[in-house]
């Protein structure tokens, strides 16, 4: 069975998208709908941009989900999933490659999470970190030990484990953590606390704008980060995505779950790679590729 699975923020890099742009004129045609809809020249940062300009919330999350969409959309017939799942971001690529939003309204919620979640990075100063090499409950615990907000965010693969919170607080967990045994614990360039109680504001947001769109029965399970279980029902959908802003991404679990079910191929659709990585750190029998377009 195949599983295709959409990346999350940090997969940006310039020129993601161009060969779609350049070579397919139903992929041109969607980026520059793209373009209308944001109200800014996506497309130009995307395929110019600098490194800087693509760090940027507000592009980057929509980066991301347009040149995912738009490659899956490029698939044609040979795009059949038993199942699908995103990392974080990549939940919204995933509910539009299977049907249950259409392109213009994911990319409509994706531009107002991307706002959302930078006015509350506004609001708040928070930070996340990389804990390698210790076992998920010694980082949960040492989390709950530590004065002030912090959590575990994102369940990357076994030994991977990203902590967010406050600022203070995450560098008191890091030490506490070095201290535990970790192999690495590395505050990372990130503009915000993603995935922690600092997101509530956004979440408010954001939910606003969800219940307000139509959702669609899915042509296929999504396995969504919050409970890494198989999902068809819009209105759990929607749940699951509101509340995924503020709790941690379960792809371990995910993915795990996903091979449970059947899943024998893992086919990563966007920019990047860092999908397959973590797949096979989470399985190392399971065959990983990339979803490339040919005109």
């Amino acid at each position: 069975m195949k599983a295709y699975i959409f990346p999350g923020q940090g997969a940006q890099f310039t020129g993601m998208g161009l060969p779609l742009y350049e070579n397919s004129a139903a992929a041109k045609s969607l980026f520059e709908q793209a373009n209308d809809i944001l109200g800014f020249d996506i497309t130009s940062i995307m395929f110019e941009g600098s490194v800087d300009d693509l760090k940027e919330t507000k592009v980057t999350q929509p980066a991301i989900f347009l040149h995912s969409v738009i490659l899956a959309k490029s698939l044609g017939d040979s795009f059949q999933p038993d199942m699908v799942a995103g990392h974080s971001l990549g939940e919204f690529s995933a509910l539009v490659a299977n049907g249950t939003l259409r392109f213009e309204d994911g990319l409509k919620l994706v531009s107002q999470r991307a706002q959302a979640m930078q006015k509350a990075c506004d609001l708040t100063k928070g930070t996340m970190a990389a804990v390698l090499g210790l076992e998920n409950e010694i980082v949960e615990d040492t989390c709950k030990s530590i004065d002030g907000i912090v959590v575990a965010a994102n369940y990357n693969c076994p030994g991977q484990l990203v902590i967010s919170g406050a600022v203070d607080a995450i560098h008191l967990a890091c030490d506490a953590l070095k201290e535990k045994g970790a192999r690495r614990a590395l505050v990372l360039p990130v503009g915000g606390a993603f995935h922690s109680p600092l997101m509530a504001p956004a979440k408010e947001q954001l939910a606003a704008a969800i219940e307000n769109t139509t959702f669609h029965t899915p042509s296929c399970p999504i396995y969504q980060n919050v409970t890494a279980m198989p999902v068809v029902n819009e209105t759990e959908i929607k749940t699951n995505l509101i509340s995924q802003l503020t709790a941690p991404v379960k792809w371990t679990q995910s993915v795990q779950q996903m091979i449970q079910d059947g899943a024998n191929e893992f086919i990563e659709v966007g920019p990047g790679n860092v999908l397959q990585g973590l797949v096979r750190k989470i399985n190392r029998e399971m065959n990983t590729k990339a979803a490339t377009f040919e005109n």
